[in-house]
C-alpha cells in the first residue's frame, strides 16, 4: 500500500510539473510573437545618400529639387541638406506653387529619418498630382550630417541666432575688395576661397568650434568649397549659409556701404547696357572670359567666351593680351569681380579690363537671363 501511494504521489508530481512546464513554455511563445511591421506609410521609391547626392549640384539642376517636409522653424531653419527647398508637409497645399511645373523633374523629398512620415506623406501627395519621378531619402537629414564630408545648411534667421550667441565664427568666403568690403554680415571674418590656404590661420585653433562659411547665394560655389576644406582640416562642426549675402541683405537690410556702391559706378564693372550690346551686336570686340568652375562651364555660357577657372587664372594672366577689352564674367559678380582685382594686381599694363556686375542665368535651354544684382 506504502509503495503504492509513493507511485500515486510521484505521478502526480510528474503531472503536475509537466503541466508546469506546458504553461510557461506557451506564454514564452506569446511574448516572442511579434505582429508584422505595418509599412504601409511608407512610399514605394526610397533612395540613398548616394543617390541625394549623385544629383546635387550648385546651383540645383533645373530638373532636379530637393524638398525638405519638416517644420521650417523647428528643423529646417537649423540644418537642411545643402540646395533643399522647404515645403513642410503640413503646409504641403499652400506651398503648392513652389513645386515645379515640369512634372519630369524629379522630386526627392526627406524628413528627420527613418521612423518619420512627412517625406512619404509629401512624396504621395506629389505623385497625385502628376509627378512622374519622385523619390524619398528616408534616413534624411540624420544620416546626411553623420557622413564623412557632408553638411548642413542654415537659414538666415538662424545665423543671427548664432551671432547673438556669439560662439559660431562666420566666414565669408566672397572676395575681400569687391565683395567683402561693401557690405557683409556682422561678425564675419574675411577668408576669400581663393586665398584659403593662405589665411586659413585666421580660423579657430579647436577643431569643434562650429564654423559657417557663406558667399553670393545659391549659386556660389565659394561657401560650398570653403566648407569641403574645412572638414579635410579636420573641422567637426561645419554649416554654411548658401542663400549667403544676398538674403541677409533681403533678411535684415543692406550696410551703409553697400547702398553707397550701388548708388554710384562700381569699380571695375561694365556698364550692363553697354555689355548687353556688345554681347548681342559684336561679342567678337571683347576677350570674354568665364571663370566658373569647368563643369558649370559645360553646362552652358557665351557663345564666344573661354573658360578659365578663377583658381586657374593668376598663372595665365602674364600671356593676356592688350589687343582688346578683357570682361570676366560668373553667375554673382564674385569670382568675376575677383579676377578683375587679380589682373590688375598681376599685370597693370592691361588698362581695359571689367567684370560684369550682375545675376547671371545660364539656362538650360541656352538662354542667358542678365539681371542687376538685388
Amino acid at each position: 500500500m506504502k509503495v503504492n501511494k509513493v507511485k500515486i504521489l510521484l505521478l502526480a508530481s510528474l503531472a503536475g510539473l509537466v503541466l508546469l512546464t506546458g504553461c510557461t513554455a506557451t506564454k514564452a511563445v506569446k511574448t516572442a510573437a511579434t505582429p508584422a511591421e505595418d509599412t504601409a506609410w511608407m512610399f514605394h521609391d526610397i533612395v540613398n545618400a548616394k543617390f541625394v547626392k549623385a544629383h546635387m549640384a550648385v546651383p540645383m539642376p533645373e530638373n532636379v529639387m530637393m524638398i525638405d517636409a519638416r517644420p521650417y522653424k523647428g528643423k529646417y531653419a537649423k540644418g537642411h541638406i545643402p540646395g533643399a527647398i522647404s515645403i513642410p508637409f503640413s503646409q504641403f497645399d499652400k506651398k503648392i506653387n513652389l513645386l515645379p511645373k515640369d512634372k519630369n523633374t524629379l522630386l526627392i523629398y526627406y524628413c528627420e529619418g527613418v521612423k518619420c512620415k512627412l517625406s512619404h506623406k509629401s512624396a504621395k501627395k506629389a505623385e497625385k498630382l502628376g509627378y512622374k519621378n519622385v523619390k524619398v531619402y528616408a534616413k534624411g537629414y540624420p544620416e546626411w550630417v553623420s557622413l564623412k564630408d557632408n553638411y548642413g545648411s542654415l537659414s538666415a534667421e538662424h545665423v543671427a541666432k548664432l551671432i547673438a550667441d556669439n560662439n559660431t565664427v562666420i566666414v565669408d568666403a566672397r572676395p575681400k575688395k569687391i565683395k567683402f568690403d561693401k557690405g557683409h554680415i556682422p561678425t564675419a571674418i574675411s577668408i576669400p576661397f581663393s586665398q584659403f590656404d593662405n589665411f586659413k590661420g585666421k580660423l579657430p585653433r579647436d577643431l569643434n568650434t562650429p564654423v559657417v562659411f557663406y558667399c553670393g547665394g545659391l549659386k556660389c560655389r565659394l561657401s560650398h568649397k570653403s566648407a569641403a576644406k574645412a572638414l579635410e582640416m579636420g573641422y567637426t562642426n561645419v554649416k554654411v549659409f548658401a542663400k549667403g549675402y544676398p538674403e541677409w541683405k533681403k533678411t535684415y537690410g543692406q550696410s551703409r556701404a553697400t547702398i553707397q556702391v550701388q548708388a554710384g559706378e562700381v569699380e571695375g564693372s561694365i556698364d550692363l547696357e553697354r555689355f548687353k550690346s556688345i554681347i548681342a551686336n559684336n561679342p567678337e570686340s571683347i576677350l570674354l572670359i568665364d571663370v566658373r568652375d569647368a563643369d558649370e562651364f559645360a553646362k552652358g555660357s557665351f557663345k564666344t567666351a573661354v573658360n578659365i577657372p578663377i583658381e586657374k587664372l593668376e598663372p595665365k594672366i602674364k600671356d593676356f593680351p592688350d589687343t582688346k577689352p578683357i570682361v570676366f564674367v560668373c553667375p554673382t559678380g564674385a569670382r568675376s569681380g575677383e579676377a578683375f582685382y587679380m589682373v590688375k594686381d598681376v599685370k597693370k599694363s592691361l588698362k581695359d579690363v571689367y567684370y560684369v556686375e550682375a545675376e547671371i542665368n545660364f539656362k538650360s535651354d541656352g538662354n542667358i537671363e542678365i539681371k542687376k544684382p538685388k
